[in-house]
This record gives C-alpha cells, structure tokens and sequence, in this order.
C-alpha cells in the first residue's frame, strides 16, 4: 500500500527498532511507497512512512528497488562532503558519507548478508540508515 510520507520531525527523530517476522507486512508497503515517489526520491527508511521499525528500501545503480532488514553499516572509508535532500523535509543540508561502505542486514528472506556498496549507493544507504537512528541531515 501507498503510504504518506511523514514530515514530523519529532517523529522522524526517533530511533528506530529490531525489524522482527512480524513486520513482514511492512516490506510492501516500502516497495510500493518508494515507486510511487522514484521521481523525487532514490530512497526511503519505514519511519518515513510512520513505521519505526529498521528497515529501508533504496533503488539501486541497476534501477532496482531493494530492501535491507535491520542494516548496520561496519565499515565506511573515503569520507566527502555533499549536500543532500530528502522527501521528508524542505530544502538540502550538507553533510559527510563515505564512497564506500560495507553492510551487514537482512535480506527480505530474513537470511543475512554483508555487502559493500559505492558511490552513490553508499550514499543513499548511509542516508536511510541514518534515518533509523534518528539523525536527519
């Protein structure tokens, strides 16, 4: 289901929680939230949407959508400044990422991965899972 997008900073603020197989419903709802909004938009974390679970969904080099289940980036390296924006609120704010990052999550089979991801990707990973701590740029 489509959902609206929050832009409640205090909600937005919050950390999130441990994504478990009772929020399996919430993957669709990622999914069809995050193609409805794909012009203005690369990437989404569920409280975004008003869940406070972690999860995050991003659309990928490839043009795909993917989910990360409770993800925990271990490793960033190659620091930059950039300036981004974000659905949830107005304008753009500088802030630091990584060119390269590795993650560790679960996929939308509950199954564990570690990945690394570059460039652009990493950027938008490491803007949603900041999202489930509660940092906004």
């Amino acid at each position: 289901m489509i959902k609206r997008i929050i832009k409640d900073e205090s909600f937005l603020s919050k950390e999130s929680v441990t994504f478990t197989n009772d929020d399996l419903y919430i993957i669709s709802d990622m999914i069809d939230t995050l193609e409805e909004n794909r012009k203005h938009c690369v990437g989404m974390a569920s409280n975004m949407i008003g869940y406070n679970k972690n999860i995050i969904s991003f659309i990928d080099e490839n043009e795909k959508i993917n989910i990360m289940i409770n993800p925990k980036i271990i490793k960033k390296e190659f620091a930059y400044e950039t300036e981004e924006g974000c659905l949830s609120l107005i304008g753009t704010r500088k802030c630091i990422r990584h060119k390269k990052i590795k993650v560790e999550y679960l996929n939308e089979k509950m199954q564990k991965r570690i990945k690394t991801f570059t460039d652009f990707t990493a950027e938008i990973i490491e803007h949603e899972c900041d999202h489930l701590l509660g940092i906004l740029i």
